[in-house]
């Protein structure tokens, strides 16, 4: 089936600027377990081609359209965030670069997975943690294994995973499965409260600090103001907007980036993350 779109739409930067953990690249497939349906998508131009199940391709393609944000008007976000040459520079070299719409459970593990982590150890322990827990979708004689829930996780319980490689991070996502199944944590109701209500409910449960919290908030919350502050993000705004000077506290850093950027700054903070992250790893 095909999605023709359009706005700007980038598939490729949008699944592998560290946003979501689950898709893997066949020469020019991506493949990936989104909301418990297994898609098989590549781009061609403003095309894009998909396969999926279990549910019927119409199904799965309203689906793809709010995972990818296609209710945005990245166009008039531009205009927004193009505040400065640097996020006007990345925009330019990674048009339609688009913030995804994860689901809150599965973005809540992966970014308490993401503690004094790389990405592609975070898409690691993601797997895992499906292949062990998950039930399995099969497509195209290929089968992978749906996101496990709350309750599956929390019958594992944490020495479970910690056989499965969390390490540290293993008792912040068995105490979090506890919470979401117990309901002291309700996710869907974050998504209706004011950023900072929810970003401080989030910073309740043990694992989730500011960063954490900003990118649940931002990928799956609805929060398009959040921006999160992480290793990539200090060195881009301190080289670029701070420079020849000591790098200011994150707290300081942020209160900046959001006066300066606005309601989309999780926009422009995607676009200096990844635009930074790729400069660094081609030197």
């Amino acid at each position: 089936m095909e999605l023709v779109i359009d706005q700007p739409f980038d598939l490729e930067s949008s699944l592998e600027s560290g946003q979501a953990h689950r898709w893997k690249k066949s020469d020019d497939w991506y493949s990936g377990v989104v909301r418990g349906e297994f898609i098989q998508i590549r781009q061609k131009g403003q095309t894009v081609e998909f396969m999926s199940g279990p549910s019927p391709e119409a199904t799965a393609a309203a689906m793809l359209r709010d995972y990818f944000r296609l209710d945005d008007d990245l166009d008039a976000i531009y205009l927004d965030i193009n505040k400065d040459n640097r996020v006007a520079d990345m925009v330019d070299k990674y048009p339609g670069l688009r913030i995804l719409r994860t689901e809150p459970w599965e973005c809540l593990v992966a970014f308490i997975c993401s503690a004094n982590n790389n990405i592609a150890r975070i898409h690691q322990l993601m797997e895992r943690m499906s292949e062990e827990f998950g039930n399995p979708v099969t497509l195209n004689g290929e089968t992978r294994y749906t996101f496990p829930t709350p309750a599956d996780l929390a019958e594992g319980g944490e020495m479970e995973l910690r056989r499965l490689g969390l390490g540290f991070r293993a008792p912040y996502v068995d105490q979090a499965s506890k919470a979401v199944l117990e309901g002291r944590l309700d996710l869907a109701a974050l998504v209706q409260m004011p950023y900072l209500e929810a970003k401080e409910a989030l910073m309740e449960m043990k694992g989730i600090g500011p960063k954490i919290a900003d990118c649940i908030a931002i990928f799956s919350l609805e929060k398009l103001e959040a921006f999160p502050i992480d290793v990539w993000i200090r060195r881009a705004l301190a080289e670029w907007y701070f420079p020849d000077q000591k790098t200011p506290p994150d707290k300081v850093l942020l209160e900046w980036a959001q006066d300066h950027f606005g309601r989309y700054g999780g926009y422009a903070q995607q676009y200096l993350f990844h635009g930074q992250r790729l400069r660094k790893k081609a030197e």
